[in-house]
């Protein structure tokens, strides 16, 4: 079985990589700078230096191939729905030239509302064209990943994290070596075809309160949640370096999601998985903030 995996050094990737190795195979990695990967990982599989916004290199790299894990990679310009068009289109094309069986796209809880969500707006946008081009695809509707609290190192030692949430507004949380195992399951599955929607919600909803609770008690220090407006929340991101036109979208994922949203899929056994905020927080987030 031939599976490609996009992004094979990211957050859910590099999971999905270890997984497929893991199971015998050796996947195919859609890497801009295979260099960066480890030398074991590389071992273990095959690898392919391409962009991912290159639509032909797209194509000629996924040639043979039978199942694809496609991600939107990150964008850092000041045009991201432009970059997410161009990944669309990458993908879209490799998907119907090279006749992909299956393809597992990371989407977000969100994009059921195709428009209105900041950033999740071009995830949207990349589900939409996939299925136009019939491709047999399940989108992941992931819950907010654990590891975003990974960019907020510097707030949590502050022992204050702003947001532009409501602090109690329940949101899923998941880890991302859960959409990891959810997405491999689909890539070596062929039990399935058509469009599947699939949310990976992780083990329970919080609220931004709740999680400050339960990171204080896993990092051993207080830490507390303060919803700004939305106009301090541009600022400071303005002032980490952040582009003013990913600062919009960034700001419209939370505003696009506070007003009553309720995701398309409910908490069910199928959309649930294990790993707590407070195991990753022990696991993960504890020892980068150990002697700080």
């Amino acid at each position: 079985m031939r599976i490609a995996v996009a992004t094979p050094g990211g957050n859910v990737g590099r999971h999905v990589v270890a997984m497929l190795i893991r199971a015998g195979l050796r996947p195919l990695l859609l890497a801009r700078r295979p260099e960066r990967l480890a030398s074991a990982v590389r071992a273990e599989a095959d690898v392919a230096g391409v962009d991912l916004y290159d639509a032909d290199g797209v194509v000629a790299a996924t040639r043979g191939v039978e199942a694809l894990y496609w991600v939107d990679p990150t964008t850092g310009s000041e045009d991201p729905f432009g970059d997410y068009t161009r990944a669309t289109a990458a993908v879209v094309r490799a998907v119907a030239e090279n006749q992909i069986g299956r393809t597992v796209f990371q989407s977000s809880v969100g994009a059921e509302l195709r428009h209105g969500a900041g950033e999740i707006d071009g995830l949207a946008a990349t589900e939409v064209a996939l299925e136009a081009a019939g491709a047999a695809v399940t989108h992941l509707r992931c819950g907010f990943f654990f590891t975003n609290l990974e960019l907020q190192l510097e707030a949590i030692r502050a022992g204050r994290i702003p947001i532009i949430l409501p602090v109690d507004q329940p949101m899923a949380w998941v880890a991302p070596r859960d959409i990891a195992e959810v997405a491999v399951t689909r890539l070596l599955s062929r039990d399935w075809s058509g469009r599947v929607v699939q949310a990976v919600h992780g083990p329970a909803d919080l609220t931004w309160a709740e999680a400050a609770e339960i990171v204080s008690a896993a990092v051993g220090r207080p830490v507390t949640v303060e919803q700004i407006s939305d106009d301090a929340m541009r600022e400071l991101l303005r002032a980490s370096g952040m582009t003013a036109g990913l600062t919009d979208a960034v700001i419209g994922m939370s505003t696009g999601l506070r007003d009553g949203f309720v995701p398309e899929q409910s908490r069910t056994v199928r959309t649930t998985t294990p790993t707590t905020l407070a195991a990753w927080a022990y696991d993960t987030l504890r020892p980068q903030l150990a002697g700080h």
